[in-house]
């Protein structure tokens, strides 16, 4: 039943945390899993105080265990290690706080574990988390390389020396966490956050030697794969040897079999890519030497024809050519005007022979009145009358002076 509080009557803090308590002591006893963060035996007290951590969140809650059940554990429990606690939530009113009161605790054993790392890696994997077209390609000279590892261990070192030993100009900037334990998860992904935002890291690398699988337990960490996931720079997993297979390296962009090999991948061998070049600088200009011969050869097969030998030539032949058509038109146009001219001659004598000035030509007149009417017969025309007398150079003026009609009617 809630407190009846209000602010005229509030209830005193013994009577809150009391109620608290009651409230927890009610709640029964539940079985939890997590990782030992912290681990406190203190001389001459039968209690031990554990810290029990979430692999995933950034939570942790207090753990009170009794020296006899600590003890029991075959093989003793160590910080960093997976154990499942079977306890029961309680209040502590003095100091108001919050712990479990273990009644059981088991570590995660080798097989169980393996188990819990592959319904991990299957989980994720069902959400596309290590999906293959999300792989980013590595930079070919990167400006900086960002390495994630453990202070002065064993994989700086290779990753350093073997990376400089190919390009000596390269540029490292390096962020040392935990490798190993329980915060080696959480520094490894806030190491890798600091570097993601950093705009001359082109790639970052995650390095660190080898060891049991309990020991790289923190790089199959689901907070860790997710912050890999979600990461903009690419990022290269160098963890252990080649037979270690943590989830990281599922997720990572490129995975490194050995912290050497990821010096390797991160940046080119000056001495190859200066090798390189002087090939394809000598391919280059053997293909330009070639490419000249050839055009050279085509230039000299060029001018070697007549036409451009003697230009003078072909201009000879097409003149005898122009001049030979310019004759042949102008004989088919004398040709034509002489045919035309006689056609026109014939026309002409034609035209003329049907003239009557033509018939006036051979002897013959056209008698005409005053009133120009041609004078056809004698009837039309009386003594004293003046006619005209038309004939093929002229008019001659007459007078009748008798007119004598034919005894003979002559038909036309």
């Amino acid at each position: 039943m809630a407190l009846q509080t209000s602010r005229e009557s509030p209830a005193p803090v013994r009577q809150i945390a009391n109620a608290i308590s009651g409230w927890i002591d009610r709640l029964g006893a539940v079985w939890v899993e997590g990782q030992i963060a912290q681990l406190h035996r203190r001389q001459g007290m039968n209690t031990v105080f554990l810290t029990l951590r979430d692999p995933v969140a950034d939570i942790s809650v207090a753990v009170t265990c009794s020296r006899q059940v600590f003890d029991a554990l075959n093989p003793p429990v160590v910080e960093g290690a997976s154990v499942v606690v079977h306890a029961k939530p309680s209040y502590y009113a003095n100091r108001g706080t919050l712990s479990l009161s273990a009644r059981d605790i088991a570590t995660v054993g080798l097989g169980e574990l393996l188990a819990r790392l592959e319904q991990r890696r299957q989980l994720l994997a069902a959400e596309g988390v290590f999906a293959r077209e999300l792989k980013r390609s590595l930079p070919f000279l990167p400006r900086t390389v960002g390495l994630i590892t453990g202070q002065q261990s064993a994989a700086e070192r290779d990753v350093l020396e073997n990376a400089r030993r190919r390009w000596p100009a390269v540029r490292f900037r390096v962020l040392h966490t935990a490798v190993q334990g329980p915060l080696a998860a959480r520094e490894v992904i806030d190491a890798l956050g600091t570097l993601d935002r950093d705009g001359e890291v082109d790639v970052i690398v995650i390095a660190r030697g080898g060891g049991a699988l309990e020991d790289l337990l923190p790089f199959s960490d689901e907070g860790l794969i997710r912050a890999v996931h979600q990461a903009r720079t690419p990022v290269v997993s160098a963890i252990g040897h080649e037979s270690d297979s943590p989830i990281l390296d599922l997720v990572a962009d490129v995975r490194a079999s050995t912290p050497t090999d990821a010096a390797k991948l991160v940046v080119p061998d000056v001495a190859e890519e200066t090798d390189r070049v002087t090939r394809l600088r000598d391919r280059g200009r053997q293909v330009l030497a070639s490419w000249i011969v050839h055009e050279r050869r085509q230039l000299e097969s060029v001018r070697a024809r007549s036409s451009l030998g003697d230009p003078r030539s072909s201009l000879s032949a097409r003149s005898a050519e122009v001049g030979e058509l310019r004759s042949r038109a102008q004989r088919c146009l004398v040709h034509r005007l002489d045919r035309d001219r006689n056609d026109m001659t014939h026309q002409l004598a034609r035209v003329r022979s049907l003239s009557p000035l033509a018939t006036l030509q051979r002897g013959y007149s056209v008698l005409q009145g005053a009133d120009g009417q041609v004078v056809t017969s004698v009837a039309e025309a009386g003594a004293g009358q003046e006619l005209h007398a038309r004939v093929h150079d002229g008019r001659i003026h007459l007078q009748v002076t008798a007119v004598e009609p034919s005894d003979v009617e002559e038909k036309t």
